[in-house]
């Protein structure tokens, strides 16, 4: 046994007798054995941090629909944008001590409102003419909120490279994605980790490794900016790299975000050999982590646990939902053992903004950008014979959804080579809103933008009839089965087989039916063109967005069908400009209905 402080000094004392020189020598020994025995009883043995998540924040700096032009609302009562986020955050560093709270988000941050818009194409971060640009709103927001690291989105790369990198350029913290690889060298485009020291005063550092990573989808979804540049392979294969390194420079606690949802599933079916949601899967499969970060799915999961296969150890999972709705709060205990640092305890829930104020220095800063957005997308582009809305879009074939095919369509026709000139041109498309609204009267940039909500580019893809089926079969999983006979309930009609209304595609150009007393795959009925039976070789040029072309929702055939017309348009900015072109919105000029349900060949409505 060591002998203690006190019996040494005993020791020293009894054995004088044998010597001033021995005395002296046992005096300098017993000195910083004593000083070192007096640091450890000193030393804190115990700790606790917490880590705070967002994700899927799509540019919602303030809690405001740029659609509606009006304060957001919904029906669960929620609150948008980072503005209220960032008090919940000042108030947990102010309860735990700043020096205990790190901040992490799981990506999609610079797509998906106006003013993420504004900033990528009217007055755009990369600069126009020569002229340096302006500063991402959503950077100066996340400087100020004092981000220490974010996982690259999907999303991110929406805009193409040269946005993402200076956007990259004006965040005060790393963007990270460790399966983000050069497609030349194969290294990583950008880092894969960072280390945080959580400082404990008396004792070491507690070391914080985060390791980011995206999803493998972008691939798909973002071909056109991403080809020959960029690959991004699995998640669960670069944790496996990833992880162990980070063990090994000494982290204490490895913490991961995830652009990846966490019930393994891949909503472009076996189009890539990685999975979209994989974060379960890194829990499960790759030893050494202690919790995760969740992004993509935009669901709440609070706290939610996997165990290990290897360890057994459990790896702790939260979701913060989407848009600011929420914030994660992983909480960790840690004691000290031989020098070590060990998680003894670790929880997780979410915190919901909406009974909090917005951060005034926030507002403060970013005012005068959200009045620059208000204005723009008030803008009055033209006006519209009748009121159109997109209600009943998801059951009913609605002149609103054919002012997007209309447009679709008329821009794929005119560019189209001379070789495929007169092949016939038909157009797919999906009820982004349910709430989409173009009033009669005066049609502002927000009107359509409100319909039109995501930035997809559009493609023209040869599909033969027999594939164009397929096609269509597979868009009408989305409605639940309904006998003949039985009451069609649409609160309860679609939906089926977890395929969201931004999956659902309906097609423009042809006529038919599906009939949902059917089994799935057996729905589409009289399938017809200008009359006539589609033929099964009978090969049509297929208007269709980008995200859709490129294997998006894991529809049949279109990811690998012959292109015959792309653009790097937006299709919101082509409507937009359909409408300042014509001056009027008259439906007369373009609404049909081309397609309806049935039951057992009688219509539903």
């Amino acid at each position: 046994m060591p002998v203690s402080p006190m019996n040494r000094r005993e020791f020293v004392k009894k054995s004088a007798v044998t010597g001033a020189a021995v005395a002296a020598a046992g005096t300098v020994a017993a000195a910083p054995a004593q000083a070192a025995e007096q640091k450890r009883e000193h030393m804190p043995r115990t700790w606790s941090f917490s880590i705070l998540g967002t994700t899927d924040l799509h540019s919602h700096v303030f809690d405001w629909d740029y659609y509606k032009d009006a304060a957001y609302t919904d029906k669960a009562g929620n609150s948008v944008g980072v503005a209220r986020v960032a008090t919940l955050i000042k108030q947990q560093r102010e309860a735990k001590g700043e020096d205990h709270v790190l901040l992490v988000d799981a990506g999609d941050i610079i797509q998906g409102t106006s003013l993420a818009y504004y900033f990528a194409r009217v007055d755009p971060i990369t600069g126009t003419d020569g002229k340096k640009g302006p500063k991402h709103p959503m950077a100066v927001a996340m400087n100020h909120m004092r981000y220490d690291a974010a996982a690259l989105g999907n999303h991110e790369f929406n805009y193409g490279i040269e946005t993402l990198r200076r956007f990259e350029k004006q965040c005060h913290f790393p963007l990270l994605g460790a399966n983000a690889l050069d497609a030349k060298t194969l290294r990583p485009a950008f880092h894969p980790y960072t280390v945080k020291r959580i400082c404990v005063p008396g004792a070491p550092d507690i070391k914080v490794g985060i390791l980011g990573l995206t999803n493998p989808g972008i691939a798909l979804w973002d071909k056109d900016n991403v080809s020959g540049k960029m690959v991004f392979p699995g998640l669960v294969e670069q944790a496996k790299k990833y992880v162990p390194r980070l063990r090994a420079l000494g982290c204490d606690v490895v913490f991961l975000t995830d652009h990846s949802g966490l019930d393994g599933s891949s909503s472009y079916g076996d189009e890539l050999p990685y999975v979209e949601n994989a974060s379960n899967l890194v829990a499960e499969q790759v030893p050494g982590i202690d919790a995760i970060l969740v992004g993509h799915t935009h669901v709440e999961v609070p706290s939610y646990t996997v165990k290990n296969a290897e360890t057994g150890e459990e790896v702790l999972l939260s979701e913060p939902y989407c848009w600011g709705y929420r914030l994660s709060v992983f909480d960790f205990e840690l004691e000290l053992h031989h020098g070590q640092w060990k998680v003894t305890s670790k929880t997780a829930q979410t915190l919901n903004p909406k009974d909090v104020d917005e951060d005034p220095e926030i507002k403060k800063l970013l005012e005068a950008d959200h009045e620059l957005v208000v204005k723009y997308v008030n803008t009055a582009v033209g006006t519209c014979t009748e009121n159109l809305s997109a209600a009943e879009s998801c059951w009913k074939d609605v002149p609103i959804m054919d002012f997007i095919q209309k447009v679709q369509a008329d821009t794929v026709k005119a560019g189209l080579s001379t070789a495929d000139a007169a092949l016939p041109v038909i157009s797919v498309a999906a009820p982004f809103s349910r709430t989409a609204d173009i009033p009669q009267g005066n049609v502002t940039i927000k009107d359509i933008a409100g319909l039109y909500i995501y930035d997809n580019t559009l493609y023209g893809k040869k599909l033969t009839g027999a594939q164009l089926k397929d096609y269509l079969e597979y868009a009408a999983k989305y409605y639940h089965q309904v006998p003949a006979g039985t009451k069609v309930d649409t609160a309860t009609l679609t939906n089926a087989n977890n395929f969201w209304d931004y999956m659902y595609d309906v097609a423009a150009g042809v006529d038919y039916e599906i009939d949902i007393a059917q089994a799935e795959g057996s729905r589409i009925k009289n399938l017809s063109y200008n009359g006539a039976p589609v033929a099964d070789d009978q090969v049509f040029v297929v208007a269709v967005n980008n995200y859709r072309a490129n294997g998006g929702s894991g529809y049949p055939h279109i990811a690998s069908a012959p292109i015959a017309y792309s653009s790097t348009n937006e299709i919101r900015q082509l409507m937009i400009d359909y409408v300042t072109t014509t001056k009027t919105l008259d439906p007369a000029t373009f609404a049909k209905v081309n397609w309806k349900l049935t039951q057992a060949g009688t219509p539903v409505f």
